[in-house]
């Protein structure tokens, strides 16, 4: 079956930007779709900043985006800069399909040691492995996450508000005797809880780990989210529900394209937000970010990002393999400046150590 022609500048440009180098997934590309739908554009600039907010466009490759969007869109030719150093090259398309260069700008920043912003691609296996505080985790999860009062309402013994219908429905029953006064109270229900894990590479010694965590939290939550961030953002969520941990490890490595890549946290939490499927589900719930904050993007996007969260999530957390050490202060300008938006920083170096956090979230809070 053929796509509509409107359709189809709509798919050919995430084509044509994996052709250049960013990383775009099928799920990017539907949420673009979805996206560019509910925002009902005005004109070609909305559907442009719909693209770099889902597509994670870090600042330093706006003018390939760009050139690469007009091509799409309004049918503009890339035209190539002067020959250089055939390694700095990144392929772009024009609307024919025929490739073009765009030479791609250095990045000279410094901030993080190991972290980078190139888009560099890769999978790994993850391993199965089995480990107490993930079964603690499964088996102490139902009683020990935070709980919330729902707006649903069940009938109690004593409660807070009367239950007139149900009082009126048994005296009709017994021509119109009262016997007892039904009352109700509000049902509780699980948070969600929201995991948003850094895979680039200064986290390689430990993302394994905590994606191992994380199918954990999936199979034992009544409602759980997992995003990983790198050079993009990924949702893992499905991935991660087959019970079977080798399964879901398997399947999350083939979904996860950015492993071991560069580190863009900022502007994967500002895609994240711009999507309102993804941004409903921070409401209200205990967000847990497990990262070394070794952001090389831009803090401005974190700072706007960390500031948003805060104020939609029940409880920001951040949890850093770096704070195992006790006298750790943040270095990063961008983690610096977010501190005062979340509620708790802490150590995030083993699986013992987060487990512990996600159980006693409730008793913090």
């Amino acid at each position: 079956m053929s796509t509509s022609r409107a359709l189809q500048p709509f798919l050919r440009l995430p084509t044509a930007l994996r052709g250049a180098g960013f990383a775009v997934s099928p799920d990017q590309t539907i949420d673009f779709i979805e996206g560019v739908g509910l925002l009902g554009p005005r004109d070609m600039t909305d559907i442009w900043r719909a693209g770099r907010a889902l597509f994670a466009i870090p600042q330093e490759r706006l003018a390939e985006y760009d050139a690469i969007f007009r091509a799409i869109f309004l049918g503009h030719i890339i035209q190539a800069p002067a020959a250089g150093d055939e390694d700095d090259d990144v392929e772009a398309y024009e609307p024919t399909g025929d490739a073009q260069t765009l030479d791609a700008p250095d990045d000279e920043s410094e901030v993080g040691a190991e972290a980078v912003t190139a888009e560099r691609l890769g999978q790994r296996a993850l391993s199965d492995g089995s480990d107490r505080a993930l079964a603690r985790l499964q088996r102490d999860a139902a009683r020990a996450l935070p709980r919330r009062k729902s707006y649903r309402r069940r009938t109690v013994r004593k409660g807070d508000r009367l239950d007139m219908r149900r009082t009126l429905r048994e005296a009709a029953r017994r021509d119109g005797d009262v016997l007892r006064l039904w009352e109700t109270k509000r049902k509780e229900r699980q948070r969600r809880v929201l995991l948003l894990i850094d895979v680039s590479g200064s986290m390689k010694d430990g993302s394994e780990n905590l994606l191992r965590l994380a199918h954990a939290v999936v199979q034992s939550a009544e409602r759980a989210e997992v995003f990983t961030l790198g050079t993009r953002l990924t949702r893992v969520t499905e991935s991660l529900k087959p019970a079977d941990q080798s399964s879901a490890l398997a399947r999350a490595s083939e979904t996860i394209a950015d492993f071991d890549g560069g580190t863009r946290i900022g502007e994967a939490l500002a895609a994240y937000l711009a999507v309102p499927r993804f941004a409903g589900f921070a409401r209200g719930a205990a967000v847990v970010v497990l990262s070394d904050g070794l952001e090389r993007g831009s803090p401005a996007a974190l700072i706007d990002a960390a500031r948003r969260l805060s104020r939609m999530a029940w409880r920001l957390d951040w949890l850093s393999p770096l704070a195992a050490d006790p006298d750790y202060v943040p270095a990063t300008e961008g983690l610096s400046a977010i501190l005062p938006m979340i509620d708790h920083l802490g150590d995030g170096s083993n699986i013992n150590t987060v487990t512990d956090h996600i159980l006693t979230m409730a008793r913090a809070a």
